[in-house]
């Protein structure tokens, strides 16, 4: 059984966000019924890449990739006979999937809506049209992509075309499946309101939570989200690899890796952490490349990491479908589409014990499964149903689908303090098991004191800290009876840690027997490369998406360094709540294994397909676009930068328009979208000459209204100036120990019916001790 089978979902959304939200419900089981117009079906079957000479709605790889489980049916719904119909549909299902405001609520409160929009519902009409470029822009991520920038070249749209959808997609499953498992216990359903520009910019807490304070001055520079140090690519005998290295640690490791040349001893140990200079990063940068260029890649990746240094291959699509790590943990399976033929797909990035994923069908043909599904809907579907409740009584009645879920957390850094975060916004009690001696390193950095580290004050409002020692016996039996009363454990710790310490599975389950536990480690758990650890930007490399970002014919630049660790925090507290939902239904609990590495692979899922259905080798791009020209990122006034997208011939015209441009209108170079993909180069270097002088803002409005895609490239003052996720309360008030408020990143998203308190700042180091051993623990209560 997988883990939600028994739901249905009805998918009325033809965009990448609301498909790969759908998608992953249903690689969890759940019935995703798509809904499709007749004729044509979802705009998404017409989209690149069409494989081979399959004419559309059925030769789209990255329709294939996003709906493999779904069922298809076609019908009107703009006409009376398919709007009702469509209310039959609604009426018997558990929650519906759309990329539009939808009406459905009042007339069906016991199910679940989520609509999924660019900029969230409210926002004019004239963002409705925006495309993913111009929202990975308008979030920050891309300003500050690649890390390191040359500054005279544009920034660039990320990894893939579709970052911001996949983001967002995975958002909306999680609010999703939390918003069910409140239904199971309240009989209410839920309207769920996702931005995806709010989701991009929430997956930057850990960064923009210092500016939006003013702890640390925002500069609005392209860096802005870089760190210091020498972490950069670095060409070697057959391709790149990706040296992270910012600690002492690191520097004494690669000083041993290298064979301690004698040019390092110029650099002291501890250099990277007090005396940093551009000077000092250009002269190793050399010296290293120079020591790496003759190497294969991974052997100098597998040298580096038996002494822990954070050194890894840079990965293509090719090489994932050849990796031991991937064959082994199975993360591609083989599928025979009907008219695309067999291939490889990407799975899902966790492996769960009991309930694991399964894809079984492929992406179905226009209306393939019409009069099946119309022909049930006599039928009664019955609601998935609580087994055994274990709600607990809360702290603080703070709401939520969530409430009355107990969650420890064993984590640190980021990744999995972010998975905290989020289950806590969606109304879990989540307590962080710290103790004094040894306390989260998150609250080692840039404050004046533990309790006041702009790093972890930004990623941990509304948690709870308890002080355990758990090196003591004391300390271990407190722990295990706070497990005992829990229902989940979400650990990112190093490998091995949690089975030293005699929590790894097997034993949390002798503590409780239906506990779930949630692991997150770089390469997952096992395989022959689960031994190795390393940051975010190693996650990038080693998933494959460093290799996609750059400029076109040059070498991969990646993503922006800070980007990756939410991203498996998010995708770790979905599979957890995924879990919960087996579980309440089922009674069991289980293992939940999450690869940082597979979390991140599978943000570029319709790459890795493209690459095995075509067996095109895929690399940097630039801001390119199969389906879009012009498509990209061009200079304005005062170092500003402008994303534009013009989809079809009606905004090609308006865009000439809007720059006063008729000869670049008339000219037979751009006559067909044809013609402009093959003069891309020119048609941008003839777009920037108009731009270079306009002001960002004011041209993008005159864009917009003009019906064209356009934005500016928001830098990290635009981020936190943005008025649009003030109102949204993506920023938002929560108490402060020391100033009485400070301002924090909240959801992205919007509840309209059950929406969490969110007040608490993050809590100061064992704040909760009292708590949780005088109450929870003495008193014994579990639920």
């Amino acid at each position: 059984m997988s883990a939600l089978t028994g739901f249905r979902v009805v998918e009325l959304a033809g965009s990448v966000a609301g498909e790969y939200c759908g998608k992953l419900l249903a690689d969890f089981g759940a019935e995703v019924i798509k809904v499709e117009m007749p004729g044509w079906g979802s705009p998404t079957r017409a989209m690149a890449p069409i494989v081979g000479d399959v004419p559309v709605p059925d030769g789209s790889a990255l329709f294939a990739y996003l709906n493999t489980n779904k069922q298809s049916i076609e019908f009107d719904v703009t006409d009376p006979t398919g709007a009702e119909r469509l209310h039959e549909l609604i009426g018997a299902a558990d929650a519906v999937i759309d990329d539009r405001a939808t009406s459905g609520a009042e007339r069906h409160p016991d199910v679940v809506f989520c609509s999924i929009t660019p900029f969230g519902l409210g926002a004019a009409p004239e963002f409705d049209n925006a495309k993913s470029i111009n929202v990975f822009h308008a979030s920050g991520w891309g300003y500050h992509t690649p890390s390191h920038p040359d500054t005279a070249q544009p920034p660039l749209q990320g990894p893939g075309r579709f970052l911001a959808d996949y983001e967002a997609g995975l958002e909306a499953a999680l609010c999703v499946a939390s918003a069910l498992f409140g239904r199971m216990h309240s009989g209410r359903g839920e309207s769920i309101d996702i931005s995806q520009q709010a989701v991009l910019v929430s997956r930057a807490d850990c960064i923009l939570g210092r500016f939006v304070t003013g702890e640390v001055p925002a500069d609005g520079a392209r860096d802005d989200f870089d760190q210091q140090g020498p972490a950069s690519f670095f060409a070697c005998a057959d391709g790149f690899v990706y040296l992270y290295m910012t600690s002492r640690a690191h520097w004494v490791g690669v000083k041993a890796l290298m064979g301690d040349p004698e040019w390092l001893n110029e650099f002291d140990d501890d250099w990277l952490e007090f005396s940093v200079t551009r000077e000092k990063v250009a002269t190793f940068q050399r010296g290293f490349a120079e020591w790496v260029k003759d190497l294969a890649k991974e052997a100098a990746a597998d040298q580096a990491q038996r002494i822990s240094v954070p050194l890894v291959p840079v990965n293509g699509a090719a090489d994932l479908h050849e990796s031991p790590q991937y064959r082994h943990r199975g993360f591609f399976t083989d599928l025979r589409h009907p008219v695309l033929g067999l291939a490889s797909y990407p799975t899902v990035p966790y492996a769960l014990s009991a309930s694991p994923t399964e894809i079984v069908s492929a992406a179905p043909t226009l209306g393939q499964h019409t009069a099946a599904v119309l022909g049930r809907l006599a039928t009664p579907h019955p609601r998935p149903a609580v087994k055994s409740p274990q709600l607990k009584p809360p702290r603080d009645a703070r709401g939520g689908p969530l409430q009355g879920v107990r969650i420890v957390e064993l984590t640190k850094v980021w990744a999995g303090p972010y998975a905290g975060k989020l289950l806590a916004m969606l109304g879990a009690e989540v307590i962080k098991v710290e103790t004094a001696a040894l306390p989260e390193e998150m609250r080692a950095y840039g404050g004046t004191d533990i309790n006041h580290a702009p790093f972890f004050l930004s990623i941990n409002p509304e948690i709870l800290s308890v002080d355990l020692d758990i090196k003591s016996p004391e300390g271990m039996a407190n722990l295990r009876e706070l497990i005992a009363r829990s229902d989940i454990v979400i650990n990112n710790l190093r490998p091995g840690a949690m089975e030293r310490q005699g929590l790894g599975y097997e034993q949390l389950a002798e503590i409780k027997e239906d506990i779930i536990a949630v692991s997150i480690k770089m390469w997952g758990n096992d395989g022959p490369l689960g031994h190795q650890t390393g940051y975010a930007p190693c996650f990038s490399a080693l998933a494959g998406l460093a290799s996609l970002v750059g400029y076109r014919g040059g070498p991969p630049l990646g993503a922006s360094m800070r980007y990756g660790d939410s991203t498996v925090g998010a995708a770790a507290a979905y599979a957890a709540v995924v879990a919960l939902l087996h579980r309440e239904q089922t009674g069991e609990g289980q293992f939940v294994d999450v690869s940082a590495v597979e979390t991140l692979s599978s943000m570029i899922g319709d790459c890795l397909l493209e690459q095995s259905l075509t067996g095109k080798r895929l690399g940097p791009n630039g801001n390119g676009h199969p389906d879009i020209c012009p498509h990209g990122c061009y200079p304005c006034a005062d170092g500003a930068w402008i994303t534009v997208a013009a989809a079809d011939e009606a905004q090609w015209r308006s865009l000439c328009d809007v720059l006063g441009a008729t000869t670049l209108a008339d000219d037979p170079r751009y006559a067909s979208r044809a013609q402009r993909h093959a003069n891309s180069d020119a048609l941008d270097a003839d777009l920037a000459r108009l731009t270079v002088a306009r002001d960002a803002e004011e041209l993008a409005a005159r864009l917009r209204s003009a019906g064209v895609p356009g934005g500016k490239s928001a830098t990290s003052v635009d981020v936190i100036a943005d008025q649009r996720l003030w109102d949204r309360e993506l920023y938002r008030f929560v108490s402060d120990h020391r100033e009485g408020q400070r301002p924090v990143l909240g959801p992205s998203w919007r509840l309209t019916r059950d929406p969490a308190q969110i007040s608490r700042g993050a809590p100061d180091l064992g704040e909760h001790t009292d708590y949780v051993v005088h109450q929870i623990l003495a008193t014994g209560v579990e639920a």
